[in-house]
């Protein structure tokens, strides 16, 4: 992600430096808590540089954007890299209520930069500024195999079982793409299959101190088909999950959103072996849901099939560092 990051009011002084600040953040709590210094906020990650004076190293390769800025603002501009960790979560916010107010909960990337003689110094709402910025997760390039899964369920005074069978199309969903789900039942029982449901629903595990998991269905299909006793019944559901449809849902987690631009669901998070969960604040999955409602008492079949819900890939030479440009006026 290349642009500039400007900084005013500094002076250009052999005792002043400029130093730039990436924080990963999880906040857990609203800000309008956040009482006698306490707030409830915990940092995932920090990374500092120094962009000014520029550190008497081995310059890097600039980009072509930090090429043209540089071009374009002359010598007071000041290029500079950060490198994110492999581990690090995507940005995330957890949807507010409509009387919620403040900051939202959910994980977030800031890029702080601020005049000071060193960099542990108290910095002046003045001397700095900031910049909001959204972390993404591309879909993997290679899917799993279909999705299928299947149960059996048996009944007292009936001497064969309800079998149950779900498949979906593929593995791997773009978001605003719909879902098909491909659900067969045979009923070899005494009792009348009389409804089904069913839904997307995303969950969204909260790793803190205790893990916490919240679910929010996110697309639903009922239908009334009746399926009798001793028959098959097969059909095809179609599902596409949308923000548009779900925007009154305290709660569910979202794309971190950049001021007031629009954003989607929150992508599906891709877990590397051996990751530590706590690091990664909020954990978020997606599964399809088929439910049966039998009749003479009301008993419930339902069956779960994981998905995975991402953003189409863009460049696949894209590399885990950020690339900025420090212009100081």
């Amino acid at each position: 992600i290349d642009f500039i990051a400007p900084c005013h009011s500094c002076v250009s002084r052999s005792c002043v430096s400029v130093f730039v600040t990436l924080t990963c953040a999880f906040r857990y709590g609203r800000e309008d808590l956040d009482v006698l210094g306490l707030t409830f906020r915990k940092d995932l990650f920090v990374a500092n540089v120094q962009a000014f004076p520029p550190p008497a190293e081995e310059k890097k390769s600039l980009t072509r954007l930090q090429e043209r800025l540089i071009k374009k603002l002359g010598d007071q501009a000041y290029p500079f890299t950060f490198e994110i960790p492999l581990n690090l979560p995507c940005s995330v916010t957890l949807q507010p209520g409509p009387e919620d107010t403040g900051k939202a909960c959910g994980v977030d990337f800031e890029v702080k930069a601020f005049c000071a003689e060193n960099v542990e110094e108290k910095i002046h709402k003045r001397n700095s500024v900031r910049l909001v910025i959204r972390k993404v997760q591309y879909a993997p390039e290679k899917a799993g195999p279909q999705p299928t899964a299947e149960t059996t369920r048996q009944f007292l005074m009936s001497d064969k079982p309800l079998h149950l069978e779900a498949s979906l199309d593929k593995e791997i969903y773009y978001h605003g793409e719909p879902i098909s789900a491909n659900v067969h039942v045979t009923n070899n029982t005494n009792k009348t299959v009389k409804k089904m449901k069913i839904s997307v629903r995303q969950y969204a595990d909260i790793c803190l101190f205790n893990t916490a998991q919240y679910k929010c269905p996110v697309a639903t299909e009922e239908s009334d088909d009746v399926v009798a006793p001793s028959s098959t019944f097969c059909k095809v559901f179609t599902l596409t999950p949308f923000l548009a449809n779900n925007r009154e849902k305290r709660g569910l987690a979202l794309d971190g959103k950049l001021k007031h631009e629009d954003t989607n669901l929150a992508s599906s998070t891709l877990l590397r072996d051996g990751a530590n969960k706590e690091i990664l604040g909020i954990i978020v999955s997606y599964k399809v849901k088929v439910k049966l409602v039998v009749s003479r008492g009301g008993s419930v079949v339902h069956l779960l099939i994981i998905i995975f819900i991402s953003h189409v890939i863009r460049d696949k030479k894209s590399e885990p560092f950020i690339s900025f440009l420090l212009s100081l006026t």
